[in-house]
């Protein structure tokens, strides 16, 4: 008799447990699936942004080097397939302080999960001929 007992008391589980374990993870793992993929569309987002603001202040920094400015559009891609685009807009601003001012507006833009996501930026400029001739 005493065999039989031991027996009748092996380790395991029951099916009742398995079925509730199953039905718990069944209602939580679509949560945290959905939890994980949304941080996975915010950190896309972010990096693509990071990565359009350097490319910004790059290509500011690329024209306030060049000098003083033509007055017009101008737009280019970055590099052979990237997904950034520039584009930057040089207008005359009218100033009775300072002869020859003109805004450069500069904005990148780039396609992301079917939207389109642009960053801007603007500086102003003038010329140093300009100034040095009217003094």
């Amino acid at each position: 008799m005493t065999n039989r007992l031991l027996f009748a008391r092996e380790e395991g589980f029951t099916l009742a447990e398995i079925l509730i374990t199953i039905a718990i993870m069944a209602a939580i793992l679509p949560a945290l699936l959905k939890v994980f993929s949304d941080t996975n569309a915010t950190i896309g987002k972010t990096d693509h942004r990071i990565t359009a603001l350097y490319l910004l202040k790059s290509k500011m920094a690329e024209l306030e080097a060049a000098g003083y400015p033509e007055t017009g559009q101008d737009s280019d891609v970055f590099g052979g397939n990237s997904i950034f685009e520039w584009q930057t807009a040089v207008t005359d601003v009218e100033s009775e302080e300072i002869i020859g001012l003109r805004k450069i507006e500069l904005t990148v833009s780039w396609e992301h999960v079917g939207r389109m996501q642009s960053i801007s930026m603007f500086s102003y400029m003038a010329s140093r001929e300009i100034q040095q001739q009217e003094n």
